[in-house]
């Protein structure tokens, strides 16, 4: 049985799995796969100065014959003088709490136990029985999901455990500790393999009457699926394996490429991304610069779609295809307004220069924190003039000077500043005021020769955010609306030959007034 042994060697060697002398937890279950892994980590222990720990977690399914499993395992653990740590989980309970299945829940279970085991023992690597065949189903199953390149690769030999946003609602809102690693050496041996190695070492491994249960999806691919498929070509496992390998290559130059797409276009001063550790609130979201995120070749936009998806859900384990094909369709075509559902309550929402994605109960396009808002429905604010006015509820203040126009700047015509305005002092009136905007406002936009629009039209002629229209400030006075801040002067108030006294406004924010 030199072939299985000399196997996991090549794998550990091939993947850097374990470091000398370093403290391994092995998930043991007592079935054949864990128990051969354990006895082959036993061998090597010596070669790799390895000290190793058994961990045991008792589903609270089956009844007596999980009762006994637990039993096996700890008496297994002190005939062979290894420490154990053997727990109990109410895996149906934690089923129906977070709304999984069974065998989810079971598995979620499991991987936070050996993560709190390891960090009990002070072990940075846990060691897990899944093997070839594993590999295969887990494929195939992924692949009649309906997975993309992340999950058809399968299970890799090496994984960080907190990449396994699985774990979040087992361990209170925890991630595993970042350097916690998850290795899988029995990879590349088959289950026929492992069953010849425990009958040459006289290993006596439990019987999970559970694994022939075809009303699971595994046992269904096991026993019915997949010697239908070796019927026609009896390599179909190894095929599918090969596959995967394949697949995990392209996807790590995928995930370059996303990497460098990242940055390219995402908002980051709109985004808004929830810790691991927590859940995503109300104001999270990320947000893509539209046309530059349309550049991307499709492979990117799937890749950048699912990355935020991630980002903003930690704990999703499955993203469905439909999803993010829909959402695809949406935000390559989709105008203003358009949306997308997407998976635990997200949305997609096609923006004028922005993609959002957000929470679906608050989502909105993005606010820019940086400009002068008023809260919405604000009625009239009136202006010191001159003096400073301060904006509520912002740290923005309106400055207002008056002055003749031959003391106005060579350059004040051209005024790169959006939110300052030059207007005749004498057509705003004595009165001038701040407000929102209110059902039915029209004015008459400097530049289109004195013809009148709605407000409503004008913002959507300037693709201005719906989000902001009901906080934009206006200036208004005795000619209406004078200045729609930020955008445009009225025509009749702007400043011409016959001005003599010049309304001098101008938005500061906080940072630029003196203390």
């Amino acid at each position: 049985m030199t072939t299985v042994l000399d196997r996991v060697r090549q794998t550990i060697e091939r993947h850097h799995l374990l470091a000398p002398g370093e403290t391994v937890v092995v998930g043991v279950s007592g079935g054949p796969d864990s128990l051969c892994l354990l006895h082959v980590l036993c061998r090597l222990r010596g070669e790799y100065g390895l000290s190793l720990h058994v961990a045991h977690l008792h589903h609270g399914l089956r009844g007596a014959e999980a009762d006994a499993d637990a039993e096996f395992v700890r008496a297994l653990a002190a005939d062979w003088s290894l420490p154990c740590t053997v727990e109990r989980a109410d895996v149906p309970a934690l089923a129906r709490a977070h709304r999984l299945a069974v065998e989810e829940a079971a598995r979620r279970a499991r991987y936070a136990f050996l993560a709190e085991v390891a960090g009990a023992v002070g072990a940075q690597t846990i060691a897990v029985g899944h093997h070839a065949d594993d590999q295969t189903e887990t494929v195939l199953m992924h692949w009649l999901r309906g997975s993309g390149l992340a999950g058809l690769r399968g299970m890799l030999p090496l994984t960080c455990l907190s990449d396994y946003r699985l774990l979040a609602p087992m361990l209170q809102g925890e991630a595993p500790p970042p350097a916690l690693r998850l290795i899988r050496p029995l990879l590349e041996v088959t289950r026929a393999e492992i069953l010849a190695y425990c009958d040459y070492y006289h290993l006596e491994p439990r019987f999970d009457r559970s694994n022939l249960d075809t009303t699971y999806f595994r046992n269904w691919l096991r026993h019915e699926v997949l010697p239908l498929l070796a019927r026609h070509n009896p390599n179909v496992r190894e095929v599918i394996r090969r596959s995967a390998r394949v697949m995990a290559d392209d996807y790590a130059l995928l995930r370059t490429l996303l990497e460098e797409a990242w940055p390219q276009v995402v908002e980051p001063s709109l985004c808004s991304v929830p810790a691991p550790t927590g859940s995503a609130g109300a104001s999270s979201r990320i947000v893509f610069k539209r046309a530059a995120w349309r550049a991307l070749p499709p492979s990117l936009q799937r890749a950048t779609l699912r990355e935020a998806i991630h980002r903003l859900r930690w704990s999703l384990r499955d993203i469905n295809f439909i999803h993010v094909e829909n959402a695809l369709q949406v935000a390559r075509e989709g105008t203003t307004g358009a949306q997308a559902t997407l998976p635990r309550g997200l949305m997609l929402t096609v923006d004028y220069h922005h993609l959002v994605i957000a929470d679906a109960e608050t989502v909105g396009l993005p606010s820019l924190p940086d400009w002068p808002l008023l809260p919405a429905g604000s009625d009239l604010l009136p202006l010191a003039v001159p003096g400073d006015t301060e904006l509520p509820e912002s740290e923005w203040r309106l400055r207002a000077e008056l002055c003749h126009r031959a003391e106005l700047p060579s350059d004040w015509a051209v005024n790169p500043d959006p939110w300052r305005a030059y207007l005749d002092a004498d057509m705003v009136g004595p009165h001038p005021a701040l407000r929102t905007r209110r059902p039915g406002d029209r004015f008459q936009p400097m530049g289109l020769g004195g013809h009148t629009v709605k407000l409503a039209d004008f913002w959507t002629n300037q693709k201005v955010p719906r989000a902001l229209r009901d906080r934009l400030p206006l200036l208004v006075g005795e000619v209406g609306i004078a200045w729609v801040c930020g955008w445009r002067v009225n025509e009749r108030a702007r400043v011409h030959e016959g001005t003599e006294r010049v309304l001098v406004l101008s938005f500061l924010p906080a940072e630029l007034i003196p203390s």
